[in-house]
């Protein structure tokens, strides 16, 4: 998270943010201009998608990706790279969700760390989420937190495992998949 742009409410934010070409963040009055992502970070975004959407068929879950706001409160406002909601509430408009029970963030050098420490500290409150996942397309690292019975958070490290397991919604991907079209050798190879 860089250096904020403005201090608005979180209704003042929404209404301004509705017309803005760029992403952007929010959090607690604070706006945060969103970064770009490179190829990698894309193509596993799309393997992703195209996976999590076949496998949602017939559900009532729906998988949306990085244009589509999660609200966390009135506190923030953010970009999932990839996120999966089974709320009926929402309907056709809707840009803004607020019960996902999956989120999905694909790292990059500038946003690991925040991904990984406030960003997911922020997601935690949301009384739906189950499992949060982090991938990093440079490492070929995967890893899922779940929200366990007892109410505790526990990393799984499925960076040398065949497949990436996502148990909120009883599905798995090869890895070879989740990394399809990335021809360069994994950072550190």
């Amino acid at each position: 998270m860089g250096v904020p742009l403005r201090k608005l409410t979180i209704a003042e934010f929404l209404a301004w943010e509705r017309d803005r070409p760029e992403r952007n963040e929010f959090w607690r009055g604070d706006v945060y201009a969103m970064v770009g992502g490179k190829r990698g970070h894309g193509r596993v975004i799309a393997n992703l998608m195209r996976h999590l959407g076949n496998q949602l068929d017939d559900t009532p879950c729906q998988a949306f990706s990085e244009n589509m706001k999660v609200q966390v409160a009135d506190e923030a406002v953010l970009y999932p790279d990839v996120f999966v909601t089974c709320d009926k509430q929402f309907g056709p408009d809707q840009a803004v969700f607020t019960a996902p029970i999956l989120i999905i963030e694909v790292l990059s050098p500038s946003t690991q760390e925040y991904d990984r420490s406030r960003k997911f500290a922020i997601y935690r409150r949301l009384p739906s989420l189950r499992e949060y996942g982090l991938i990093d397309p440079d490492t070929r690292r995967v890893e899922v937190f779940r929200l366990g019975d007892d109410g505790l958070w526990n990393l799984l490290d499925m960076s040398e495992q065949g497949e990436f397991e996502l148990a909120s919604i009883d599905c798995r991907i090869a890895r070879a998949d989740l990394f399809k079209g990335m021809e360069s050798e994994p950072a550190g190879s």
